[in-house]
């Protein structure tokens, strides 16, 4: 196994195990294995709290989500949901003749869209990845205060509080331009955070 040290902030390596003994390694020392999205700090990684000693450090992240970044997540996922809406409504119209009928099919579920991103959102969020499909696609994902995963019923609460964001006049979700963390309404309601990846 070799790991890549940032050494005044600069990626260095590959070192052994054995060769990371040797070097001035600090718990805050940001160190990467095969295998891993990103740098972590050293207290993060297990076998380094056992070789060098150190103790497990819950830290908050210091990297937030943009709103940009959240918008365009939002607008891949909900561009996916229609996609796959319209897909079932064009198979509904061989059953369906008519051209008003055909136009009610379409325009009448069409709020079936946003339940479904809602539901949808619900489950992805609380998952192992933590994040949609478009979350995914910009590298970024939703945890809790301290940058762990959360909760099915955190999720739930932060879905369900988007009509925080939402009334009135999405002033919820600009809110995220006047807050250091970017947090919208429901992130706040909910004590989640939207973080992306590290850039070194």
């Amino acid at each position: 196994m070799e790991y890549t040290v940032v050494i005044n902030g600069k990626p260095q390596g590959p070192y052994t195990l054995a060769e990371l003994n040797d070097l001035n390694i600090k718990p805050n020392t940001f160190i990467r294995k095969p295998g891993m999205d990103d740098y972590k700090e050293a207290h993060a990684i297990p076998e380094l709290r056992e070789l060098l000693g150190f103790s497990f450090q819950k830290t908050a992240p210091q990297y937030f989500a943009a709103f940009d970044l959240r918008l365009l997540a939002s607008a891949i996922d909900h561009f996916l949901i229609f996609v796959i809406y319209c897909l079932l409504i064009l198979l509904s119209f061989i059953f369906i003749e008519g051209k008003d009928q055909r136009l009610m099919a379409f325009l009448i579920p069409l709020p079936s869209i946003f339940i479904t991103k809602l539901i949808y959102g619900i489950f992805a969020e609380a998952s192992k990845r933590q994040a949609t499909i478009g979350k995914r696609l910009v590298n970024i994902k939703v945890t809790d205060l301290e940058g762990t995963r959360v909760s099915f019923g955190r999720s739930l609460a932060r879905n369900l509080s988007k009509i925080l964001s939402v009334v009135p006049a999405f002033f919820g979700y600009f809110y995220s331009f006047l807050n250091k963390k970017n947090q919208c309404w429901h992130d706040v309601a909910a004590d989640t955070l939207v973080i992306k990846d590290r850039l070194i």
